[in-house]
């Protein structure tokens, strides 16, 4: 895959496959740390412990419309060329946690791509699963929740002391 944006989409589609009605994604680009981690938690139906041991083979897949199962192990690779890892925490019956750690600066590490793409086609495609994206970048922090969407509730940006008060400045200004 091009891009981490298409094996979010990879995993969260299979969050969908497992029945999950809340999928949250996280995506945290923190450059003091030189890292960028990704997770995607769902409720969905789990994946068992003798699952969870093979599921990073690219020759193992639960699916019976092919013979390989590529998203989780590609995705494990990508993490690997940079420096990072994947870890999968699982329980049958409360869902399934993915998180993908990266070397920032690392040559080898994918763009993150386009999430904006990405969500909209998770949440058009999906219109009965709530979506939580969460996408933090040192100070600044972005969240969105198509819960509060649906409730008509204003999905707020936050960020740095700095930004709040130019964002309160611009919209003093704009009234007047």
């Amino acid at each position: 895959m091009e891009d981490l944006s298409l094996h979010i989409l990879d995993i969260v589609e299979n969050s969908i496959r497992a029945k999950a009605s809340r999928i949250e994604i996280k995506v945290i680009e923190d450059m003091a740390k030189d890292l960028l981690m990704i997770e995607i938690k769902d409720n969905g139906q789990g994946i068992d412990e003798e699952t969870i041991k093979k599921i990073l083979d690219p020759f193992f897949t639960t699916r019976t419309t092919r013979k390989v199962g590529l998203g989780l192990p590609l995705l494990s690779q990508s993490a690997r060329e940079s420096g990072g890892e994947v870890e999968i925490e699982s329980k049958v019956g409360r869902g399934t946690k993915v998180k993908a750690t990266f070397g920032y600066s690392h040559i080898d590490r994918k763009p993150l791509g386009n999430m904006e793409t990405t969500l909209i086609t998770l949440i058009a495609g999906n219109p009965k699963v709530d979506f939580r994206y969460e996408y933090k970048k040192d100070e600044l922090e972005y969240r969105l929740d198509t819960r509060e969407i649906r409730a008509g509730i204003r999905v707020g940006q936050q960020g740095s002391k700095e930004q709040k008060q130019d964002r309160q400045s611009n919209n003093e200004g704009a009234e007047q």
